[in-house]
């Protein structure tokens, strides 16, 4: 469903008007399209953590590290790349069954803990990526007496 914004056009020719609106649709249409299916696959990861590290496991199989993008702020860490198509120039395909996500992807994660950003690590083995984020230390509370006055 599109929707679109009345434009008010002066002329003086009412057909003129009509066509002038008619291109101007059209172009609202195209650049509405456009945003549409600028999409992008969503990686699928498995998160757990351990007493001192929180692990974001993901199969990233067929992209480069080169397309990688993978950044950490505060409590959220995204993972941004492309994953390229690897019969490209072969346009006269059609396809019985397709699965696999070619083209851009992404995924933003919220963090359950804090965490310290500058010894995040990410590693790819096996078409693997592997990120390690390491927890902040928890400061054991403290019982502390109050003095009553």
């Amino acid at each position: 469903m599109f929707f679109f914004r009345k434009i008010e056009i002066n002329s003086k020719n009412p057909s003129s008007k009509k066509r002038k609106r008619g291109r101007k649709k059209e172009k609202a249409k195209e650049e509405v399209k456009d945003k549409w299916f600028d999409i992008e696959g969503e990686l699928v990861v498995d998160v757990y953590q351990t007493d001192s590290e929180i692990i974001v496991q993901s199969p990233i199989a067929g992209v480069k590290q080169k397309d990688l993008d993978i950044s950490v702020e505060e409590d959220m860490l995204e993972i941004r790349g492309v994953r390229p198509e690897p019969d490209e120039q072969n346009k006269n395909k059609e396809y019985l069954l397709q699965e696999c996500w070619w083209g851009p992807f992404s995924r933003k994660i919220i963090l359950p803990e804090k965490i310290d950003s500058r010894k995040v690590h990410a590693s790819i083995q096996e078409g693997i990526l592997v990120i390690r984020i390491p927890k902040t230390k928890k400061e054991k509370a403290k019982k502390k007496k109050i003095k009553i006055i």
